[in-house]
């Protein structure tokens, strides 16, 4: 997510390192760049223009002080106004119960595997409360082949409830499928409407009679980011017709630029609620400005990394692992331990995201060869007996032979990991 202005930003930034004041000019070029970059990440042109006339309406305020370099003033500055316009501290949303949301959006937006991810964040989020959400889901997307069939399967893999409507009429349906949940005690109900390739009259007039009929408590609009200005056009043409409180961008893990969720709270002046990142029901994440803005300047998001680990690890795998650490006798089954959970947390290109400048200063192609090698790790690990696990003194070369036959490495590679894992060892020490 924001990879693309991240890396523009930091660049742009790293420039100023060298000087000892802000300058008009060097004010000047910055955000000239900075303003190419917005463009270049399909920001709105009005936008970016307005975005610019803001920063520098801060620069000509005198907000600037001697306490800190050049480059940190004017990053400070443009880190308050990307922070504004996703939405500042007015962007907090939240559900209240009993829940019924209609959930829109065109074909190919990941409308119905968004609805998995939220019945399973919802779940999961009163779960830490120690609270149960009774949740279903139902389909009324009677254009889209084997639609209500992923949605049926996405509530078996979450746990939650399915019902399928006898009516082939998606306004009859979406009533059916709201009585069934009223009748037998859910307090969530997450209704999947249809979408179409396009907007179209049709389209809007059926969700125009549900939302009449129905009048859920929540309408949220999930959008493509990839689409970039188009997602906005989408947006706004719901918004006219239907209405909504927020939406969720998905596929921001993608190649996407950023420029939609830039833009977004300006133009519609709602809320972005989450974000999908990745294909998995676990990976649909609260939006968070600062964080967000954090990320596009290459600040990293420790805290988003920090939630993330404890809602992917145990706390008993947690405990394992401290102890391990502590132990001094670390072996090479509690570094299979510990590879499996950063697993768990996600890829290493998923966890250098999350690292001031990590994910700006190494290659794609350096990572690419890292996710490899951990991989050929794992593989190396699960060919070796406990009992090798546990002594790698024991590892002769018939034993070596042996391992790494049965991973389909060379023996040069089963030596690279125990060079690693002896490295890892001095690092526990210390």
């Amino acid at each position: 997510m924001f990879d693309f202005l991240s890396q523009k930003f930091s660049s742009l930034f790293s420039s100023l390192e060298s000087s000892k004041k802000l300058t008009e000019h060097n004010i000047q070029e910055t955000l000239h760049s900075v303003e190419q970059a917005l463009l270049e990440a399909d920001v709105p042109y009005g936008v970016v223009q307005t975005f610019i006339a803001a920063v520098k309406m801060d620069v000509v305020g005198q907000k600037i002080t001697g306490a800190l370099k050049p480059a940190e003033q004017l990053m400070m500055i443009v880190e308050q106004k990307i922070v504004e316009f996703l939405g500042g501290s007015d962007a907090a949303f939240s559900f209240s119960f009993p829940l019924t949301v209609m959930v829109m959006g065109l074909q190919g937006s990941g409308k119905t595997t968004t609805i998995g991810k939220l019945a399973y964040k919802i779940k999961k989020d009163a779960e830490k409360n120690n609270t149960v959400r009774r949740i279903l889901v139902g389909s009324v997307d009677f254009y889209r082949p084997a639609a209500i069939d992923q949605l049926e399967v996405l509530a078996k893999q979450v746990g939650i409830s399915f019902y399928r409507a006898q009516s082939n009429d998606p306004v009859m349906a979406a009533k059916e499928i709201m009585f069934f949940g009223r009748e037998n005690g859910h307090d969530v109900v997450l209704l999947d409407t249809a979408g179409r390739l396009h907007i179209d009259n049709s389209m809007l007039q059926e969700l125009q009679e549900i939302d009449a009929l129905l009048r859920p408590s929540h309408k949220i609009l999930v959008l493509d980011a990839m689409t970039g200005q188009e997602s906005l056009a989408v947006a706004k043409a719901f918004d006219d017709t239907i209405g909504f409180q927020g939406a969720i961008l998905t596929k921001m893990d993608s190649d996407t630029r950023g420029g939609a969720a830039f833009a977004f709270r300006f133009v519609l002046k709602k809320p972005i609620v989450f974000v999908g990142e990745g294909e998995k029901v676990t990976d649909l994440n609260v939006f968070y400005p600062d964080r967000a803005a954090e990320r596009m300047l290459g600040m990293g998001d420790i805290r988003s990394l920090l939630e993330r680990a404890e809602e992917k690890v145990s706390a008993a795998e947690h405990e394992k692992a401290e102890q391990a650490l502590k132990s001094g006798a670390f072996t090479l089954q509690d570094f299979a331990d510990q590879m499996a959970m950063m697993n768990k947390i996600g890829s290493l290109s998923q966890l250098l995201k999350y690292m001031p400048g990590m994910g700006l200063n190494i290659s794609s192609e350096m990572i690419q060869r890292g996710e490899v090698e951990l991989i050929r790790f794992r593989a190396i690990i699960s060919s070796m007996t406990l009992k090798e696990r546990l002594n790698t003194t024991i590892l002769n070369n018939s034993r070596m032979q042996r391992i790494a036959q049965g991973a389909g490495v060379a023996v040069a590679d089963v030596t690279k990991l125990l060079k690693r894992f002896e490295e890892a060892k001095q690092y526990v020490k210390i």
